[in-house]
């Protein structure tokens, strides 16, 4: 009895002692599965945030890096077709090659003009976006990082935004954008399907979730100022936002509207203020991982190793510890190598696919799908000769994929793929064998390299040789034929051409030169114009070769050179030579055109302008005199009878007097009438005071009948001769004349002046103005007569005049000149 009270008690006690050591097991294993579950929330919070920034700013420099591109530049200065066609071309090119959904350009106003989605039914041209944090971030010369939802498109995305400088970069001209969709980047983070993950924004809205049913809503209950804030910035559509029922019950848990807590860990997002990662685990599933698992082992076992299980308590307690460690640091690893594994395989810029023992494809890379066109699920397990061309086909068949898995690899063999769209593309295919442990060949990898531009562009380059060899015959036969002609040209030509280096040595002279100057050309190469020429005609030669070289432009000139009938006098145009596609110059040319008959010509008619000018100065005086002397005592006398008739019908006809005194007042106007066509004609104090007075004079008399303000202002001038005094009181009658006639002004002034030797007359306005250069043949009549006077005192006149500007016309006339007779 006592032996079997002690083996009941000693199964009590072992049964207690299984069940203190189940209860303290359980409670261990829970406690370490909580923590570590705490550490893998932790843990996987740290890899996503780490990813997500990664993801988030992937596109930071690239939209640097387009913002900088020409095309862009010049579509926002110039606007033209080219400039938006290339700008349309950089756009796609940086969709296609930078892994984003949308890229685009905006003025300053926040209208898009160019955009990659041009073509689609969400198209982003024309829209504005100024209202965007992005675009405005980016106005004020920086860069923009925006997490919102589109309103064209209706996508979520992440918006880089770049300013546009103009050349030189002083400030913005216009944004780039690069839009990058969310939906990518949340299939990139690979969130787990057990647990919540959630991305807020500062207010609360999720962003990203694991769970689709919880986005754009709040993930804690907002206040009525959140709603409005979020209703105002339009980052998320145009709600509602409902709440999702979270409530946070300490630091690390939560609970939603059903009850079910939830262990927390939230972590900020790079660059976003107030944005967070919230990852949640479910308390419930954290208990389940531990319970379950142990009822089903230790449940059957519990009877019969009851002793041993109180034993061996604290031996599995270490142990199981150690494998939880162990697995978990296996677990972590194998996640890390896949997740690289997985990126890797993805996201390199190259077509990778691997085929089976049986030639079908067992897996293909988002570029491979992108450049052929297709979905994934379009193309796994399919034969990969399914996508070459027949030829294609037939080689790999027989050939290529039975050498691979002889071999083991193969190295740049061409094909020729079609992509899902028919489009033919020429690749180079290079695999290796991935092997099982006994060495037999289990799949490939392999990579396949486009070669369709490349051998595109060799072909074009062969073409582009053979048109080249084409070209530089046909360009040697015509600098044979413009070397024929032009030798012709300088033999024939009548006009003096030659060549000199910059220290002025002769390189060449045609026939003429050496004909006109009397020297054999071989004689002149390498020598200068001193060693040739008489000092008096190489000093100015030389002169103005030097001019030429210094100014680095064309200028004309006219050289006198002595010639066995006398001394000709030449118009020589010279210019300076430059090597070619550089600034430096090496020598000057000149070309020199005999002009001795022509300024003989010249001199004759200004001399016989100068006579006509003289005889109709004559003629306007005799005319002023015969107006002043003969009509004015006329209708003196006319004046007289009518003052005597006034007076002797004042008493006895009232009317007749009256009428007689209307005859009065229009004899005094026709007298004054007279008088002024007599000044105009020819004032007589311009021959008896001189030009001063008749300027002051006659702007007086202009003021008079013209309704607008006339001014004379004048220095001390002296006495010049009285052609310089007639040309000068014409040119500013002519000019006062067109300002009452087409300047439509309120203003005149007439200053006359001597300054820097020379005496200067100059009428402005303050009209209308005009164009000189569009003048037609009729309107320029009084410019070229106020010309010819200037030119027969030896003086210059120059006309300055802009719509909207007035005009001034100036006369500038040496006092050596201008003097000549005047003692």
């Amino acid at each position: 009895m006592n032996l079997r009270h002690i083996l009941l008690a000693l199964s009590l006690l072992a049964f207690l002692s299984v069940s203190a050591g189940g209860v303290l097991y359980y409670g261990a294993l829970r406690r370490a599965a909580f923590q570590e579950a705490k550490q893998q929330t932790a843990t996987k919070t740290t890899l996503i945030h780490k990813r997500l920034t990664a993801l988030l700013h992937e596109h930071r420099k690239s939209v640097a890096t387009l913002a900088g591109m020409g095309p862009l530049r010049d579509l926002l200065q110039t606007g033209t077709q080219a400039a938006r066609a290339q700008t349309d071309a950089v756009l796609d090119l940086f969709v296609a090659t930078q892994d984003a959904d949308v890229s685009y350009v905006m003025d300053l106003q926040g209208d898009t003009i160019a955009s990659s989605n041009r073509r689609q039914p969400d198209s982003f041209v024309g829209q504005n976006f100024a209202f965007r944090p992005y675009f405005q971030a980016a106005r004020e010369d920086a860069k923009g990082v925006y997490l919102a939802l589109g309103v064209t498109s209706g996508k979520r995305g992440v918006y880089h935004s770049s300013p546009v400088h103009a050349a030189p970069p002083i400030q913005p001209i216009g944004v780039a954008v690069i839009k990058a969709s969310i939906d990518e980047i949340e299939k990139e983070l690979d969130l787990p399907s057990d647990d919540i993950v959630l991305v807020t924004n500062e207010q609360g809205i999720i962003f990203i979730s694991s769970d689709p049913q919880w986005l754009f809503q709040f993930a804690w209950q907002p206040t009525a100022e959140q709603v409005a804030q979020v209703a105002r910035e339009r980052q998320f559509g145009n709600g509602p936002w409902q709440w999702v029922g979270l409530h946070q019950t300490d630091a690390t848990h939560v609970r939603d509207s059903q009850g079910v807590r939830y262990l927390m860990h939230r972590a900020g997002v790079d660059r976003f203020p107030g944005w967070e990662i919230v990852y949640l685990r479910s308390s419930r599933l954290i208990a389940q991982s531990i319970s379950g698992p142990l009822v089903r082992i230790v449940g059957p076992a519990a009877v019969v190793l009851s002793i041993m299980v109180g034993l061996a308590v604290l031996v599995l307690y270490n142990k199981a510890i150690s494998e939880i460690a162990r697995r978990r640091s296996a677990e972590e690893a194998l996640r890390h190598s896949e997740a690289r594994y997985r990126s890797l395989y993805h996201h390199t810029p190259a077509m990778l696919h691997s085929i089976g023992r049986d030639a079908r494809l067992l897996s293909v890379s988002n570029f491979w799908l992108e450049t052929m066109g297709y979905q994934r699920e379009e193309v796994l397990g399919r034969p990969l000769t399914d996508f070459f061309t027949a030829e294609s086909k037939h080689f790999a068949a027989n050939e290529g994929i039975p050498r691979f898995f002889k071999d083991g690899y193969i190295k740049g063999v061409p094909y020729r793929m079609v992509k899902k769209d028919g489009t033919i593309m020429e690749v180079t295919l290079s695999a290796i064998a991935d092997r099982d442990a006994q060495g037999n060949i289990q799949r490939s990898l392999a990579v396949c390299v486009d070669m369709t531009e490349r051998n595109r562009a060799e072909a074009a380059l062969r073409v582009a040789k053979e048109a080249l060899d084409r070209y530089s015959k046909e360009l040697e036969r015509q600098v044979r034929e413009r070397t024929s002609e032009i030798s012709a040209i300088l033999t024939n030509t009548p006009a003096v051409v030659y060549m000199k280096d910059v220290q002025g040595r002769y390189l060449m002279v045609n026939s003429r030169f050496e004909k006109v100057y009397g020297i054999d050309g071989d004689t002149v190469q390498g020598k200068t114009d001193e060693a040739l020429l008489p000092e008096a005609i190489a000093g100015p030669m030389r002169m103005h070769d030097a001019q030429v070289l210094a100014e680095g432009r064309s200028m004309q000139v006219e050289e006198q050179i002595g010639q066995p009938d006398g001394v000709h006098i030449y118009l020589s145009v010279k210019f300076p030579l430059f090597e070619e596609g550089t600034q430096r110059m090496m020598g000057v040319c000149g070309i020199a055109t005999d002009i001795t008959a022509l300024k003989s010509a010249q001199e004759q008619l200004r001399q016989l302008s100068g006579s006509i000018m003289a005889n109709q100065e004559k003629e306007r005086a005799a005319l002023a005199r015969e107006l002043h002397d003969e009509l004015g005592q006329l209708l003196t006398a006319i004046r007289m009878d009518a003052v005597w008739l006034q007076e002797r019908l004042r008493a006895k006809d009232f009317k007749a007097a009256e009428r007689a005194a209307a005859i009065c007042r229009l004899v005094d106007t026709t007298i004054e009438e007279v008088r002024a066509m007599a000044l105009r004609l020819r004032p007589g104090v311009l021959d008896d005071l001189g030009l001063v007075e008749a300027l002051e004079m006659y702007t007086t008399e202009f003021e008079r009948r013209v309704p607008m303000a006339c001014i004379f202002t004048h220095q001390d001038v002296p006495a010049v001769d009285g052609g310089t005094a007639t040309a000068a009181y014409r040119i500013a009658q002519e000019a006062l004349t067109n300002v009452a006639r087409h300047a439509d002004a309120t203003r005149a002034e007439v200053r006359l002046t001597v300054k820097q030797g020379a005496l200067l007359l100059k009428v402005g306005d303050d009209g209308r103005g005009f164009d000189p250069d569009r003048l037609h043949q009729g309107q320029m009549l009084g410019l070229v007569g106020m010309r010819e006077r200037a030119a027969l005192v030896g003086g210059v006149l120059s006309v300055v005049s802009s719509p909207g500007r007035g005009t001034v016309v100036a006369l500038r006339v040496p006092l050596a000149a201008a003097m000549g007779n005047a003692a």
